[in-house]
């Protein structure tokens, strides 16, 4: 492996352990050993979630490959499982607000396992099955488990900013640190041990377990509004209504589907940018390089979160215009560095330029995530929670899906600008997101809605 790569991991090491070490109290937030309680079984519990699913990732694509399917029929594959949580995540998210959250998570185990399953069969049916079980866990994963944390906290009494501590290490270690070790752990699991590529199934499949019997018995039970028995179409229109009626929870939609939109486009993307001519790159090492720029980004995202001085609209305006920039360098290196005609070798210098760039995006997804989770617990009714949530998750699925269908069809560097353009515009949203939320809350208006001041969930 060259030591191009050993100098990108290492510095980005150093970097995230001195943001870490280097933390001053007014970057922490003194919590009493009550919230420090819950938040570490929270924690626990997200990262055995997160553990099950990254363990899975790296290996889905190799192990249809060994089934014997081509790339025709894997994207079918693909598409069957985004395809699943379009359709049914919303169902579920309403069910969830309904039946309880805690339920859902529980759901999200047994799908999720069942799907883990599913693995073990060459039979394309039966696969097939199991991408639909795991479209509709991932609906699951994304919306029930923070609309029981925020739920759950504020019927504790726990202060509305302690949330930012649980998001922020809940990316730092879901994303990051659970994303490197499990990657690690399967390549033990499939070269080192020689288990095959459905061992790091099983093993995802184990720690949901433990999860699900940490939830059982330590979660209690919350919903969204059981004041009422309403039914599935009752919810639906009822989150179509609020995402219509509030412009900062149709802002806030609009920029969550551009930006995961764009991260999962990366996620497809990363490996032929790097790799044009079939270079030999190390693939279990730039992700783990990636999740280390994550859990970069999660670390300022803390200290960012811990000012209350300093608004989450604020500085996601330039988390968004640094992330469009970032996806910007396969293009200009496109047009700046010849292109190498040589077939495998080592990775390029052009290569190497968009290493550096995507390690900036991915800081990028880690400061994202905590933060758009800060800005839904303020903004997102609480009735309704996962519904809306889910709802945010449609047009994003839609464009997965378009995305995989086509992948073929256009230049990678198309595919790259439109990213880019998706990202700025992003960063054009938030902007107006920040002037609707700095705006005096005066006259007629104000009879609409409450002060997000004193009603921090502006319900």
């Amino acid at each position: 492996m060259e030591i191009f790569y050993f100098l990108v991991f290492g510095a980005l090491s150093v970097v995230v352990a001195a943001l870490e070490l280097s933390k001053s109290n007014k970057d922490r937030i003194n919590t009493p050993s009550a919230f420090n309680a819950f938040k570490n079984n929270y924690l626990f519990v997200y990262s055995l979630m997160m553990a099950g699913d990254w363990l899975q990732g790296p290996y889905v694509y190799f192990l249809y490959s060994q089934y014997g399917f081509d790339k025709g029929e894997i994207g079918q594959l693909f598409i069957a499982g985004f395809g699943s949580s379009m359709l049914f995540g919303t169902i579920v998210g309403s069910l969830a607000d309904k039946q309880g959250r805690k339920r859902a998570c529980i759901t999200y185990c047994i799908t999720y396992i069942l799907s883990c399953i599913t693995k073990h069969s060459p039979e394309y049916k039966v696969l097939m099955l199991g991408r639909v079980l795991g479209g509709i866990a991932t609906s699951l994963l994304f919306s029930a488990f923070e609309s029981w944390l925020v739920a759950e906290h504020n019927k504790r009494g726990f202060e509305q900013q302690w949330l930012s501590i649980t998001f922020s290490k809940a990316i730092f270690l879901g994303n990051g640190l659970i994303a490197i070790l499990a990657g690690l752990f399967g390549n033990v699991l499939v070269d080192s041990l020689s288990l095959g590529p459905v061992a790091p199934f099983d093993a995802a499949a184990c720690f949901l377990a433990i999860g699900m019997a940490v939830i059982m018995s330590s979660w209690t039970e919350n919903y969204g509004d059981p004041s009422e028995n309403k039914d599935l179409l009752t919810q639906f229109r009822g989150a179509a209504v609020a995402i219509a009626s509030d412009e900062k929870i149709a802002l806030l939609g609009a920029i969550q589907s551009l930006f995961e939109g764009s991260m999962y486009t990366f996620v497809f993307l990363w490996t032929p940018a790097l790799s044009p001519n079939n270079e030999d790159i190390p693939h279990g090492f730039i992700f783990a390089t990636f999740m280390l720029a994550s859990m970069l980004g999660s670390s300022l995202a803390s200290r960012l979160m811990a000012r209350n001085s300093l608004k989450v609209e604020s500085y996601m305006q330039i988390v968004f215009v640094v992330s469009s920039a970032a996806l910007v360098l396969p293009i200009v290196t496109s047009i700046l560095v010849a292109p190498s005609d040589v077939k495998g070798g080592s990775i390029s210098f052009a290569g190497c330029i968009q290493l550096l760039g995507f390690c900036v995006f991915e800081s990028c997804v880690g400061i994202f995530w905590p933060s758009i989770m800060k800005m839904r617990s303020q903004y997102i009714p609480e009735e309704a929670r996962s519904t809306i949530m889910n709802f945010f998750r449609i047009p994003l699925n839609i464009f997965v899906c378009v995305v995989l269908y086509n992948v073929d069809a256009f230049p990678i560097t198309v595919m790259f600008g439109m990213c880019s353009i998706f990202l700025f515009v992003a960063s054009i949203l938030q902007r107006r997101l920040l002037a609707i939320v700095d705006k005096p809350k005066t006259g007629d208006w104000a009879l609409g809605e409450k002060n997000t001041e004193t009603d921090p969930l502006n319900i």
